[in-house]
């Protein structure tokens, strides 16, 4: 029987990679995360030993052992002591992990991991809006005022709109110093940009309304309004995505 031939332990067609990809350790950690998060495998439940791994991806030992290495570091297994490779609980995943979240928001029917990838977003950058408000010189001022008016110029080109849209949530950021936050909300926009249900509706009108927000929040910065700041933020990122979000969008949610 060939590779391509065998079956998954759940009985579905082998994945395409286990004909040779470039890192079969990896490649097999990618389809794990996608079956534990997807709930083929349970928490709590037992992932089948390592042979039956071995036999079912054709892969070495060396590349399984590798792989539940991984998938202990993403904090989404756990090996005990003669009960074998336990599943780990939601709670306890690594949701920052670029291959645990994708997977999430995946299944993630009603965008509720999306919901919470803009609400811990909006925390962090209504903050350091807050805090740029008070720290902001004429040159992170002017930086700021140079995105907004060439998004301006360009609301009928969509993506480089989008880019001058990052630069300026950008300069806040670094004008606020937070570095930590910075890459927090950097990698989650970063691991989202592409995916379709995050971009949602993106007409000029949306474009248009969306700059008007950067506007407000410029402005409190520039009159050193820290809390005025901070709400201009907090509503701009709340208000865009519950247009991209479209028809079922739950604001009590947001609103937290």
């Amino acid at each position: 029987m060939t590779a391509s031939q065998r079956s998954t332990v759940d009985g579905s067609p082998p994945p395409g990679w286990v004909r040779g990809p470039a890192s079969l350790a990896k490649a097999l950690t990618a389809e794990l995360v996608e079956r534990i998060v997807g709930g083929t495998y349970e928490p709590g439940s037992v992932l089948p030993p390592e042979p039956v791994l071995c036999e079912t991806y054709s892969v070495s030992r060396t590349v399984v052992r590798e792989s539940m290495k991984i998938l202990q570091e993403k904090r989404l297994v756990q090996v005990r002591q003669g009960s074998g490779t336990v599943v780990n609980p939601p709670a306890m995943w690594d949701m920052l992990d670029e291959l645990v979240l994708a997977a999430a928001i995946a299944v993630d029917e009603d965008l509720a991991v999306l919901d919470d990838v803009v609400v811990t977003r909006r925390l962090l950058e209504s903050d350091m809006a807050n805090v740029a408000a008070r720290l902001a010189d004429a040159e992170a001022l002017q930086r700021m005022l140079a995105c907004v008016e060439l998004m301006d110029g360009t609301v009928e080109d969509a993506d480089t709109f989008h880019q001058h849209d990052a630069a300026f949530h950008d300069v806040i950021m670094q004008t606020s110093g937070n570095r930590i936050g910075r890459a927090v909300v950097r990698s989650l926009q970063h691991q989202v940009a592409n995916i379709d249900r995050y971009v949602g509706r993106t007409d000029r009108a949306l474009r248009e309304e969306a700059n008007r927000g950067h506007r407000r929040i410029y402005e409190r910065i520039a009159a050193q309004d820290a809390a005025g700041a901070a709400e201009a933020m907090f509503a701009h990122i709340t208000d865009a995505w519950l247009v991209r979000r479209g028809e079922g969008a739950d604001p009590g949610r947001l609103h937290r």
